[in-house]
Parts: C-alpha cells; sequence; structure tokens
C-alpha cells in the first residue's frame, strides 16, 4: 500500500522517522513515501496533496497529510488542540487523510467524492500526527466505520487563492495557482513577471524549455491534473533555464502573489 506523507517536519527530520515507525504499526503493508513542505504552509501542502491525489496512483494509495499551523484558534489552547483529521476519497480511488487546515483540502474540495470528519480528538498531545492520528489513518484505510464522523461542510475550505506561489521544487522552478490558458498567454509574447518587488521579463513558452539558456519561461509546467468533469488543469511554472527561478526572485516565500504585466 502506497502511503504518501506530506508534512512540514523538515527534510530528513526525526519526526518524519517517528510516523512513519507508527504508521508501520498499524499498516505494515504501508510503503511510505516523504515529502516535505515548508513549516505552516498549508498551500503548499494542498498543492502537493492534489497533484499526488488527483493522477493516476495504484489502487489503495494513501495521502497522509500534517501541515497544523493551529491558526483556527488564536487564543491559548488546552491540550494541544488544534484543527481536525479529515477523510477524503476521490475519483482516482485515492485516500487522502490529514488535518483541515488553511489551504490543505482547497485544491481537491471540489473533486472529492466524499469529505468526512474522523472520528477522533483533536486535542491531547503536540505531536497527533504520531500519538493518535496514525491509528485513526489506518483504521479508516480499514474501512471500519465507526473511524468516521460526520460530513464535512465544504463551505469551511477556503477557496484556491488566485495567483500565488504554491510550491519551489528542487531545481528553484516557482509553481504557481496561474492556470494556463493559451487564449490568454500566447506562445512567444513577454510578461513583467514581479514578486515581492522584484520583475523581470519572462516569456510565454508552451513548454519550459520552449526559451533560450539563460531566459525566464512563464509556461504550464509538469503539475496539473483532470477534473472530475474532464477538465484538463495545467498551473503555470516560472523556470529559468540554466539557473534558478526562485534565486532570481530573491526567494520568495509560498503564498506570495505574482504580478502579471502584459
Amino acid at each position: 500500500m502506497l502511503v504518501h506523507i506530506v508534512a512540514d517536519y523538515g527534510q530528513g527530520d526525526l519526526a518524519f522517522a517517528e510516523v512513519v515507525q507508527r504508521l508501520k504499526l498499524y499498516l505494515p503493508d504501508a510503503e511510505p513515501v516523504l515529502t516535505p513542505v515548508p513549516p505552516f504552509c498549508t498551500l503548499a501542502a494542498g498543492f502537493c496533496i492534489a497533484q499526488l491525489a488527483l493522477n493516476p496512483a495504484p489502487v489503495g494509495t494513501i495521502i497522509y497529510h500534517n501541515v497544523a499551523p493551529r491558526e483556527d484558534d488564536h487564543a491559548a489552547r488546552a491540550g494541544n488542540a488544534g484543527e481536525r483529521l479529515s477523510y477524503a476519497r476521490l475519483q482516482t480511488g485515492v485516500r487522502v487523510i490529514g488535518v483541515s487546515a488553511g489551504h490543505a483540502l482547497s485544491f481537491i474540495r471540489d473533486e472529492a467524492e466524499k469529505l468526512r470528519w474522523a472520528a477522533i480528538e483533536a486535542e491531547g498531545s503536540q505531536f497527533r500526527s504520531r500519538d493518535f492520528f496514525p491509528q485513526a489513518a489506518a483504521s479508516i484505510a480499514l474501512g471500519r466505520a465507526q473511524a468516521l464522523a460526520e460530513e464535512i461542510d465544504s463551505r469551511l475550505i477556503p477557496d484556491v487563492p488566485v495567483s500565488r506561489i504554491a510550491y519551489v521544487d528542487g531545481y528553484g522552478n516557482v509553481k504557481t495557482t496561474i492556470c494556463f490558458d493559451e487564449n490568454r498567454f500566447r506562445s512567444g509574447t513577454c510578461l513583467l513577471i514581479q514578486i515581492n518587488g522584484v520583475a523581470h521579463q519572462a516569456v510565454v513558452s508552451d513548454g519550459t524549455f520552449g526559451v533560450k539558456a539563460g531566459q525566464l519561461a512563464f509556461a504550464p509546467g509538469s503539475s496539473g491534473w483532470k477534473t472530475k468533469h474532464g477538465e484538463q488543469i495545467k498551473w503555470v511554472e516560472l523556470f529559468l533555464r540554466g539557473g534558478n527561478a526562485w534565486e532570481l526572485f530573491k526567494r520568495p516565500r509560498i503564498d506570495t502573489e505574482v504580478q502579471l504585466k502584459f
């Protein structure tokens, strides 16, 4: 059973090892794959969840995610209470289990065939994703009816923010929440891209390598999926051929606005 673990513990952090160990205790057949995102960055988590869940996957695939900034209530908390554990099943057959915080479910909200809360308390440990949630996730994965609670009101899940940085990969390619529209963005034309006051010219391309070395491309990247209605979504990526686009824009944070000037 393929189990993606999307979390903000940090690359190579002990927390990943502890969570894997606990998941394997309750799901011995789990084959964990780790995907770290920046601290408290629910937008990046949501982007990764959707990319993995809405594309073809092996039968039985589970995505277990935990990015819990505990921003649902800014008052002092008793028992390390935080956002609740949620469950979603998608048309691909992938099951998504994790904390519903910020934009973690925004990309899959309208694609889910089922959205339910898990029947487990959301407090009692600073490290809930190790101490409590793996057992609950295993119960859901094994189809135990008592593991699920009431349906989630989808209106509680925020929309995907428009024109933001969603993820930065290991090459420094900047993945955004701008949908590529070939009628709006004509291949070969130039745009001025501004992020946090840093501006650079980019060439619209129908593929990231459709620019010369040293040029910044504005193109449909490798991330995207087909919706349940058959629409193909391709997210725009900023790609500096032979360089690092994220560095070019002075390392902006995830969720920073990407401004376009035609």
